[in-house]
């Protein structure tokens, strides 16, 4: 099973990573390759038929290539919630939650992220079009690069003000002094219910489920299984940074898994869904609601309580 990532030094989907690199996929009968794909590329992989799922670290990204929920379905949750973080420059006298002291300010965010940012400041009455300045980093959408950790480092450069990413992210610029968070979505600072915009999911076609539904469920299951063994030992996390992230990212993935795993569970709600396609519906990529069963594979829902 080919698996595609738009990012592989990240704590959003690490319980997908953590399936590979702890064996879970292979102790299925999965034989499951993790291939990095960058920025929005994953999910073109997806619908060309390269790779047979996606690790999506915002499962909205999916509407992109698949109008409407068709053709595609999410079959897990790898972690629930909108993932980023708002972080500034930590000089700023900003107080946490004052999505107004953004204004003025250098603002980096990658392609996908870009739109919960976007939708997250209109629904605080502030217009990222004229209230901040949007920067693109060159190199951002380079095949190896981990979004927040070039954009923490673009920080500490002082090539930005402030960026909308990943745990792995604020945690580097913040133990570095660089920065200092703004905005947790997840942890309750957020204008308009951002939190419930989208989360991380695995995703594959409904045509690879139709041709191979026991991979599927050997993948769910694996990642099920991974879940639970990190809410039960967060210190795992570091045996797989320690083998596959760069050192800096690897120190500190330990404390963010331990503080992140309250989001790994696998269940796609209701409730979640009905965030993400009136999310979808603000940003254009949906015109109406859309059946939960149209979203998610409910036969692999009897996984997520891994029994």
């Amino acid at each position: 099973m080919r698996i595609a990532a738009v990012d592989l030094v990240s704590n959003t989907c690490f319980p997908a990573l953590a399936a590979a690199e702890l064996g879970a996929f292979e102790r299925e009968g999965l034989d499951a390759r993790i291939e990095l794909v960058a920025s929005l590329g994953a999910t073109r992989a997806l619908r060309d038929g390269t790779v047979d799922a996606v690790i999506a670290g915002s499962v909205h990204d999916l509407l992109r290539e698949f109008p409407g929920w068709r053709g595609a379905k999410l079959v897990v949750a790898l972690s629930q919630g909108t993932p980023w973080l708002l972080v500034v420059r930590a000089d700023l006298p900003v107080k946490r939650g004052d999505l107004g002291a953004i204004k003025g300010l250098r603002v980096t965010a990658a392609e996908g992220p870009d739109l919960a940012l976007r939708q997250m400041l209109i629904g605080a009455r502030i217009d990222p079009d004229r209230d901040i300045e949007m920067i693109e980093l060159p190199g951002a959408k380079a095949r190896d690069v981990s979004f927040g950790v070039f954009a923490a480092r673009a920080l500490e450069q002082g090539l930005i003000d402030a960026f909308w990413a990943n745990a792995m992210g604020a945690e580097l610029a913040t133990s570095r002094g660089a920065g200092k968070i703004l905005v947790d979505v997840r942890r309750g600072d957020d204008p308009a219910d951002v939190r419930h915009f989208t989360f991380a999911g695995l995703a594959t076609t409904d045509a690879f489920i139709r041709s191979e539904p026991h991979s599927v469920e050997a993948a769910v299951r694996a990642i099920v299984k991974t879940q639970k063994a990190l809410r039960a030992d967060p210190a795992l996390a570091r045996e797989v940074g320690q083998r596959k992230f760069p050192p800096d990212a690897a120190a500190l993935i330990a404390p963010i898994v331990e503080r992140d795993v309250v989001f790994y569970d696998p269940v796609i709600s209701a409730k979640a869904v009905n965030g993400l396609n009136a999310f979808a519906c603000s940003t254009g990529h949906l015109s109406g609601a859309v059946p939960y069963e149209q979203v998610v594979d409910i036969r692999f829902r009897r996984l997520w309580d891994g029994v």
